[in-house]
């Protein structure tokens, strides 16, 4: 997977995911400050590697990692 690859797929999830925060504020409150939110999503493995791979190599020691299991994403229509 190319970086630009990664990067076209992380923007779809990353949109989708701020939709789900905002209907689910209670979720958005237990997220720490300053945590690298890591994006798993169950349907890609080749992204969900990157997507740790990434996090791994680039999270400050001192910040929390919260990884967030994706199960699927809603069909396009109904997004």
């Amino acid at each position: 997977m190319t970086r630009e690859e990664a990067v076209n797929k992380n923007l779809e999830l990353s949109f989708e995911f701020d939709r789900y925060l905002f209907e689910h504020p209670k979720f958005a409150e237990k997220i720490p400050d300053n945590a690298l939110v890591v994006l798993l999503p169950q349907y890609d493995e080749e992204l969900r590697e990157y997507n740790l791979k990434t996090a791994h190599e680039n999270h400050e020691p001192e910040q929390q990692l919260v990884l967030v299991e994706i199960a699927s994403l809603k069909p396009q229509k109904s997004r």
